[in-house]
């Protein structure tokens, strides 16, 4: 399999890939696809599989797709903007943000993992359930904003905004700490709880989270008018 990716913000992964070979995604993620190229709905994992899938804020089934009489191309992009990025699987194995995962070659599995102790989920801001992406092969991940990659030396620590952080190898240690007092929490706009990450391996943040684009974007939605029988942009007059 062979693969560019494409576009600045709002970027496009276009795989090109032979007919042995067979890719899949979740609903909705392709954006465009060669001729040759049939597709079909299946529940991966059986009934189980399609439910962990909801769990995550993904579709019942993934769509699987195959080229025949040559080789195929498919694009594939996330439903916001942000970063698209290849993770290289091997023999290893990722935890990503829950609605992160957007393709993967047929030889790796998405599957959901949970966070560590109870308060992750209460205090961290991205909920109980991660990602588990393992297997061999190529997996891509899409999260709104920039990526910034940082590969973690043993017992290297990194304190992240916990909705920063997209993805960390399974070799990474991670656990929701506090940032400090709460007068800081309160007055500085930080946050109280952060996600540490504690080497050996890889992690991946991104610049702006989806929670922080809908907050931006939010005084900014339509709003009805006064009468309620239509629809405004931005604060009525």
């Amino acid at each position: 399999m062979r693969y560019t990716i494409t576009g600045d913000n709002l970027q496009l992964v276009n795989i090109e890939f032979s007919p042995e070979e067979s890719i899949y995604s979740h609903g909705g993620a392709m954006a465009y696809m060669t001729g040759n190229i049939s597709m079909d709905a299946k529940m991966r994992g059986g009934l189980g599989g399609g439910l962990k899938r909801m769990m995550t804020g993904k579709s019942f089934f993934t769509v699987s797709y195959k080229a025949s009489g040559g080789e195929g191309i498919a694009g594939f992009g996330g439903n916001l903007p942000g970063k698209i990025m290849a993770l290289d699987i091997g023999d290893g194995e990722w935890l990503c943000q829950r609605e992160s995962f957007l393709v993967a070659e047929d030889s790796v599995d998405m599957d959901i993992a949970f966070q560590k102790k109870l308060r992750s989920a209460f205090f961290g801001g991205e909920g109980y359930i991660l990602q588990r992406i393992h297997g061999e092969g190529t997996a891509f991940i899409h999260a709104a904003g920039d990526f910034t990659v940082v590969e973690l030396k043993e017992g290297q620590q990194y304190k992240v905004s916990t909705s920063h952080a997209v993805a960390w190898e399974k070799s990474v240690d991670y656990s929701i700490s506090t940032t400090g007092s709460l007068k800081s929490a309160l007055f500085a706009g930080e946050g109280l709880f952060v996600t540490t990450l504690t080497g050996p391996g890889k992690i991946v943040i991104q610049s702006l989270s989806l929670q922080d684009l809908a907050y931006a974007l939010h005084p900014h939605m339509p709003k009805p008018r006064r009468s309620g029988s239509s629809f405004s942009l931005g604060s009525s007059k």
